[in-house]
C-alpha cells in the first residue's frame, strides 16, 4: 500500500532564528571595532591635549587601553547574546544591549582606575590612599552612552536590513522552487484517472511519484544531496514516460561522483521539464534527453541535452516559447547564485537542433 504519511517538517521547525545585532565575533567586525576604538582614542587624546602641538602619547596609550577593553568586552558579550536578544521584544532587546554596554563600561572604568591609580600609587607612593575619580568615571559613562547608543542603533538597523534581505531571498527561492506547470499536474491526474480501472498498480505508483514531487516542492528551500535530486528527477520522468511512451527516451550518464554533494532542491526537474516541454513534445517523433553528471576536484558539472524544433519564419509561437524557456533558465541561475554566489554557473547553447544546458556547482559536501 502507498505510504501517505507526511514526512515534511513543520514550517516553523526549520525557520532560522533571526539575530538582533550583526555578528561582532567575525574577524572583519573585530578589525573594524578595534580601528574605530583607536580613532576614538586618538580624537579624545587630541581634545584632552588642547591640540596636536601638545599631543601626549602616554595619555593616548592610557585612553586606548581603556576604550579597547570596553569595546572588545562589549562585542564579546553582545555576540554571545545576539540570538537571545533576537527572541526578545525589540525595545526590550535594545534596552538590554544598551544597559550591557554601560555596565561593562562602568566595571572596566572602575577597574582601570583602581589598577592604574590605586595599585600604581600604592607601589610608588608611601601612605597613598586611593580614591575614585568620580568625574572621570562620569565622563567615561557619558561618552559610552552617546557613542554606544549610536553604534548599537547602527548595528541594529544593519542587521534588520540583512534579515529582511535574507527573508526576501528565501521567499524568492521558495517561489522559484515551487513552480510546477499546471499542464503537468493536469496531465498527471488524467493519466492516473485512466489507469485506475485498467492498471491500478501503475496508477498507485504515479500517485507516489507525484506526491514525492509535491513534497519536495512544498518543503523549505534548502540544499539536498545529489542522489535525492536525481531521484526526484526520475520520479518526474517516470510520470512523463507514461504520457509520451516511446517518444521520450532518457539517457542517464552518471559518472563517479559523491552522491551526497549538496545542490539546490528541484534544480534539475525544471530543466528536464523544459527539455520535454520545449524539445521532445513539439517533435512528432519525440527525442532523447541526455543527463550527464560528472565531478572533478573543484566542482560538480551537470549537462542536459535535448532536441528542439528549429524556428521557422511562419511560426508565430516560436518566439514566446523561447522567451519562456529563457525565463526558466534565469530562475535556476538566480537560485544557484543565491546558494553559491558567483562560484556557480549556468549557461546554455543551441546548435544544429540540439539544446544544451550546462551547470557547474562548487563542491559542498
Amino acid at each position: 500500500m502507498m505510504n501517505t504519511q507526511d514526512k515534511t517538517p513543520a514550517a516553523g521547525a526549520s525557520e532560522p532564528m533571526q539575530p538582533f545585532l550583526t555578528d561582532l565575533c567575525s574577524s572583519q567586525s573585530v578589525f573594524l571595532l578595534v580601528l574605530v576604538a583607536e580613532l576614538l582614542a586618538l580624537l579624545l587624546t587630541i581634545s584632552a591635549s588642547a591640540g596636536l602641538q601638545h599631543f601626549d602619547w602616554d595619555k593616548l596609550a592610557l585612553i586606548s587601553v581603556q576604550i579597547q577593553w570596553v569595546v572588545l568586552f562589549s562585542a564579546i558579550a553582545l555576540c554571545r547574546l545576539r540570538f537571545w536578544l533576537g527572541r526578545q521584544d525589540h525595545v526590550r532587546a535594545g534596552i538590554a544591549s544598551y544597559a550591557l554596554v554601560l555596565g561593562i563600561t562602568l566595571v572596566l572604568s572602575s577597574a582601570g582606575q583602581w589598577i592604574i591609580y590605586g595599585v600604581s600609587g600604592l607601589a610608588l607612593v608611601e601612605d597613598y590612599e586611593f580614591e575614585f575619580n568620580s568625574w572621570q568615571l562620569l565622563n567615561n559613562m557619558v561618552i559610552a552612552a552617546i557613542l554606544g547608543g549610536i553604534l548599537l542603533r547602527y548595528l541594529y538597523l544593519q542587521q534588520q536590513l540583512r534579515n529582511q534581505q535574507q527573508a526576501e531571498m528565501q521567499a524568492r527561492i521558495q517561489a522559484l522552487q515551487s513552480r510546477i506547470r499546471p499542464h503537468f499536474l493536469f496531465n498527471s491526474m488524467n493519466s492516473i484517472a485512466s489507469l485506475i480501472a485498467t492498471d491500478p498498480d501503475t496508477a498507485e505508483r504515479v500517485v507516489e511519484d507525484l506526491s514525492e514531487l509535491f513534497r519536495a516542492s512544498l518543503a523549505e528551500p534548502s540544499l539536498i544531496p545529489l542522489e535525492r535530486e536525481l531521484s526526484l528527477c526520475k520520479h518526474y520522468l517516470d510520470i512523463e514516460q507514461l504520457r509520451l511512451g516511446r517518444r521520450l527516451q532518457v539517457d542517464w550518464q552518471i559518472g563517479e561522483c559523491n552522491k551526497q554533494l549538496k545542490i539546490p532542491s528541484l534544480m534539475l526537474q525544471p530543466l528536464v521539464e523544459n527539455a520535454i516541454f520545449h524539445g521532445v513534445e513539439p517533435l512528432p517523433r519525440g527525442g532523447k534527453i541526455t543527463v550527464k553528471v560528472s565531478q572533478n576536484d573543484k566542482q560538480l558539472s551537470i549537462v542536459i541535452t535535448n532536441p528542439y524544433m528549429l524556428a521557422k519564419k511562419n511560426q508565430p509561437n516560436s518566439e514566446p516559447a523561447q522567451r519562456h524557456n529563457r525565463m526558466a533558465l534565469d530562475n535556476i541561475r538566480r537560485r544557484l547564485t543565491a546558494h553559491f554566489g558567483a562560484t556557480a554557473r549556468l549557461s546554455s547553447s543551441a546548435e544544429n537542433g540540439v539544446f544544451t544546458t550546462y551547470i557547474f556547482c562548487p563542491l559542498t559536501p
